[in-house]
């Protein structure tokens, strides 16, 4: 964080530039750079402490909180609301969770700033103890927070370190935050996932989309596509879309997003992405992936080689896993490679690399 942000930015190219200099055809177009403050949409904070001196914020080796509600990553609109649930953990007595001695209730709080200004507040707690306060305190509670916000309640009566558990239950009657990228409406549930900087989102979908649009294929898939950010962006007339993803309640969101849209013929499937391509029976004119950092299966990658599949577009946030991918593919010639800074002050990045399919 003490780099300046200009040297960041050139590190990570030369950095995805190394890892993927075994391919000569490539070409890097300049790199989206990010704002280099204020830009995470999302702020996972674990409160400790106790409830008239709550820390929110994260824990130290030991299980000792460390308050961040001055982090200048996070977005200036979150950082406002940190005040808000201090006084709501005071009111209502919460207790927050102890990890070293096991005890208590509170364990997180997930907060998600949509770019219309509205939010999503999930309470994490480890039983129902703190239920009915947290349900009956939410007219109150609304009416601190933005217009068409969402409030949730998550259980995590597990002591392991995950962030949520199962069982969720919505509050307020608007059950997904909306977003307006690129004037495409996005819908998040409270179990979805999103990108965490939204300036960077946009731009990442508009550079699929004009490649998308440079291509004009007939049929489309986006593969690993959470909410449906690519296929959204990439729908159109005369063009079939179907978006694959593994979580129903992102499928579901995206659902919504192209109801609202009118989108005739896109679709999407909750299905594991190898599972679904390679038991399709069928291939579209382009393929859109964006998987975790762990990549794409072999398998998926070994169809894909072998199919007549003319244009892939590769979305990754982990370039050495790209790079062996790419090296999977051999049948495609990767062209054009864009590092989209989406998470500033780290060493990590978004690349997007548009592929062709080899001349036979």
């Amino acid at each position: 964080m003490t780099v300046p942000y200009a040297q960041q930015l050139q590190a990570k190219v030369a950095d995805c530039q190394h890892l993927l200099s075994g391919f000569d055809s490539l070409k890097f177009l300049p790199a989206q750079a990010s704002s280099e403050q204020g830009f995470r949409n999302k702020a996972k904070m674990v409160i400790s402490g106790t409830t008239a001196q709550p820390t929110i914020g994260i824990l130290d080796a030991d299980g000792h909180g460390i308050d961040l509600r001055n982090c200048g990553v996070i977005a200036p609109a979150l950082r406002s609301l940190f005040p808000v649930i201090e006084n709501f953990i005071k009111e209502l007595k919460l207790v927050p969770y102890s990890v070293p001695q096991r005890k208590g209730e509170l364990k997180h709080v997930i907060l998600t700033l949509s770019d219309t200004g509205s939010v999503m507040v999930r309470w994490v707690l480890r039983t129902k103890k703190h239920f009915v306060a947290l349900r009956d305190s939410l007219p109150q509670f609304l009416e601190q927070l933005p217009r068409h916000s969402v409030v949730s309640v998550n259980f995590l009566p597990e002591h392991k370190a995950v962030l949520e558990g199962e069982e969720e239950i919505i509050l307020t009657r608007r059950t997904t935050l909306e977003f307006g990228l690129n004037g495409v409406p996005m819908h998040l549930r409270p179990q979805g996932f999103f990108q965490t900087n939204t300036e960077i989102a946009a731009a990442l979908y508009r550079q699929a989309r004009q490649w998308i649009d440079d291509i004009d294929p007939e049929s489309v898939w986006d593969l690993y596509s959470g909410v449906g950010g690519f296929a959204l962006h990439c729908a159109g007339e005369g063009r079939a879309v179907y978006g694959i993803e593994t979580s129903t309640e992102a499928v579901a969101a995206a659902k919504t997003s192209a109801d609202s849209l009118r989108l005739g013929d896109t679709h999407f499937v909750a299905q594991d992405a190898t599972e679904y391509a390679l038991n399709a029976g069928w291939a579209p004119d382009a393929v859109i992936v964006n998987p975790p950092r762990r990549g794409i299966s072999a398998e998926l990658a070994t169809w894909l080689n072998g199919s007549d599949i003319q244009h892939v577009i590769y979305s990754s946030c982990d370039a050495k896993s790209l790079a062996r991918d790419l090296e999977r593919m051999g049948n495609y010639t990767p062209q054009l490679a864009r590092v989209m800074d989406m998470f500033p002050q780290t060493d990590h990045y978004e690349v997007i690399v548009k592929l062709e399919r080899k001349a036979s």
